[in-house]
């Protein structure tokens, strides 16, 4: 929390006196937003105790109602608002952004408060039993710090602030190398913030989740020799069916997607969206939502995994990769504009990938699983993609998007078909997949 509070001081700082600051007239409240979201940061981390001991346990309920339930409270409160109270401006979304994080603590918090010391809290001998040893203390005839913790939390620390940068990294060459004006990076966060729905409530979870699920099942930093055979065994066979399961969603968005980018922004934003680079923008989005889904399991897998030293090394293949993309980043956008974007994501998430990749055959290499056979869908599947992407790119050259709407609902209609004749070849071919799927 101390780290947060200086963070959000040092940054909100420079937002506010070293960049670029909107015209009042045109964005008000700016200062005020940049305030509310380094306050609502802070508030976020009073939580990631409740939030750390709840992963660990796989309290996944508890997570989805906390989540759902302030989402949603977000979003009514920003519907309201935008509709009686137009002229509030960014007022309205930093009153969200608070709300959202202050029922995410509280739904956390109450939940400890009454698990913790319960007779459930009991019986399954959880390690906490009361809300006092979550707080900051000494603990007798140990020392201070736990220093292979501290090493390994600072080798893991240095590699979530590099994630950061390749998560992120689009976005500091925007604020800081002005490559966009405002209006193509509203229409580029527009893209990103749709695009990026499905990594957020589908891909995230499956990866926080299963993280948890390597991490507990196999142990770190041993070679698959010296784990328990059974545990490798299971750990091998949920890997392959979740490659496989993440690599059909991202197929699906992305074959569909290139055909449906443009009359899903002209529904949604009207011309203005869909006149200009938007669904270029969100065709390139399809296919790195592919690069996503894929290096969300791979990674989960292998940090999972992964010793103090392991991690310290590619630590520096992370630094290497992080100047290389923030490169690439600028010299693809004074090239192609804010396709560059994407394009230099999906290289950085291809690199990642194959690393991931390289790792997993490594540890599996001296036994007789292979889970990477996940990455191989059944070729009559393969087909089937093909052909639904070709018809439905024909369908939309001939019925897309100006001809008004009876086109329009012929373009959908052939989506549908194609879409439909997809999930069945998928349920005739991936049964084990398709188990796993019900039985989770």
């Amino acid at each position: 929390v101390p780290l947060g509070v200086f963070w959000s001081v040092f940054l909100g700082t420079v937002w506010l006196q070293l960049l670029e600051v909107p015209d009042p007239s045109v964005v008000p409240h700016y200062q005020a937003g940049v305030v509310a979201f380094g306050l609502s940061a802070v508030i976020e981390l009073l939580g990631e105790p409740f939030w750390v001991l709840a992963q660990a346990h796989l309290f996944v309920r508890l997570k989805v109602i906390a989540e759902s339930f302030s989402v949603l409270s977000k979003c009514v409160l920003t519907v309201i608002l935008v509709i009686f109270y137009p002229q509030w401006g960014l007022y309205i979304f930093c009153l969200a952004q608070l709300l959202y994080t202050s029922i995410l603590v509280m739904c956390y918090v109450i939940y400890f408060m009454t698990f913790l010391g319960s007779p459930e809290a009991t019986k399954k001998s959880f390690p906490v039993a009361r809300m006092k040893a979550l707080l900051p203390n000494l603990v007798e005839d140990e020392t201070f710090v736990n220093w292979k913790e501290a090493r390994l939390t600072w080798s893991f620390f240095k590699q979530s602030f590099l994630k950061q940068i390749l998560t992120e990294g689009e976005r500091y060459v925007m604020t800081f190398l002005n490559v966009l004006n405002f209006g193509d990076q509203g229409v580029y966060d527009i893209i990103n913030n749709l695009g990026s729905l499905v990594a957020r409530f589908v891909f995230l979870p499956i990866e926080e989740s299963f993280y948890v699920f390597f991490a507990k099942v196999l142990e770190r930093g041993k070679n698959v020799k010296h784990q328990k055979q059974d545990d490798v065994a299971m750990a091998a066979s949920v890997l392959e069916l979740l490659l496989k399961l993440v690599l059909l969603i991202g197929l699906t968005i992305t074959v569909f997607g290139y055909a449906y980018s443009h009359l899903a922004l002209d529904i949604y934003g009207g011309s203005m969206l869909s006149s200009g680079t938007g669904p270029s923008l969100l065709r390139c989005y399809s296919l790195y939502v592919l690069f996503l889904a894929v290096n969300g399991v791979t990674e989960c897998f292998t940090f999972a995994l992964m010793c103090k030293e392991e991690v310290d090394r590619y630590n520096f293949v992370m630094l290497a990769l992080s100047f290389t993309f923030l490169c690439i980043s600028y010299f693809l956008t004074r090239w192609h504009g804010s396709v560059g974007f994407i394009l230099a994501n999906c290289f950085n998430m291809g690199i990642r990938i194959a690393h991931s990749i390289h790792y997993i055959y490594d540890f599996f290499k001296e036994s007789t699983y292979r889970p990477l056979s996940g990455l191989l869908p059944s070729p009559l599947l393969v087909l089937v993609y093909v052909a639904s992407g070709a018809i439905t790119v024909f369908s939309e050259v001939f019925f897309c998007c100006d001809k008004g709407w009876m086109a329009r609902l012929i373009h959908i209609s052939v989506g549908a078909l194609c879409f439909a004749a997809t999930i069945v070849t998928m349920f005739c071919t991936e049964t084990k997949l398709i188990h796993f799927v019900r039985s989770h």
